[in-house]
């Protein structure tokens, strides 16, 4: 059954239907994830004439099995641990540290990438929606909402075109909000993966 999305545009679109009541807000930030998260969200802060930026989240994987994340680092230095992988993989400060040195250059990179000379907005005081083109696990934006938290926003909104009902679940807690355009089971949204947005 294929997802009522033409592609990121259309899904941006059709995101900031459900976002209607944020429309015109002075104190809106929409932050896109990207890759993917930026043309949804481009739509999205053009309809609700909200400014909008990146939000770069990196992953810190375990050495030997970088699959396995045992945090995240963020824009504007922010770093999210978790304390029980790191304690079950038995991770030495060392290899935190080295780890995180390593993403920092990356996320770096990017952040000239995408930002240029451009200074970051600063989200304290804001309702800010952090805006992806799709979750399945939610790890990444799950480490972009705690990273973001700790800039005090006055309120998170996760905002998505499609989401897994379970990891919108998860996530429900960690933000003040959370929107899905439409909700597919788990299994049906790992299969199609964001093929579902290659046209």
């Amino acid at each position: 059954m294929p997802l009522p999305f033409r592609n990121r545009t259309d899904a941006g679109r059709q995101l900031a239907s459900k976002l209607a009541k944020f429309q015109g807000r002075s104190d809106l930030l929409v932050l896109a994830l990207p890759r993917g998260g930026v043309p949804v969200a481009y739509e999205v802060a053009n309809i609700l004439h909200a400014p909008m930026d990146v939000f770069l989240v990196r992953k810190l994987g375990v050495p030997g099995h970088e699959e396995l994340a045992f945090g995240a680092i963020a824009s504007g230095g922010l770093r999210v641990i978790n304390q029980s992988i790191v304690h079950s993989t038995h991770l030495s400060p060392v290899q935190i540290e080295a780890a995180v040195a390593r993403e920092k250059v990356e996320l770096a990179r990017r952040e000239r990438s995408y930002r240029g000379d451009h200074t970051p907005p600063d989200p304290k005081g804001l309702t800010v929606i952090l805006v992806d083109d799709g979750l399945a696990t939610g790890a990444t934006m799950l480490a972009a909402a705690r990273a973001l938290r700790q800039e005090n926003p006055k309120h998170v909104v996760i905002a998505v075109p499609v989401a897994a009902p379970a990891t919108c679940n998860e996530l429900r807690p960690e933000v003040d909000e959370i929107i899905c355009a439409i909700t597919p089971e788990q299994s049906m949204l790992l299969a199609f993966g964001m093929k579902i947005f290659h046209r």
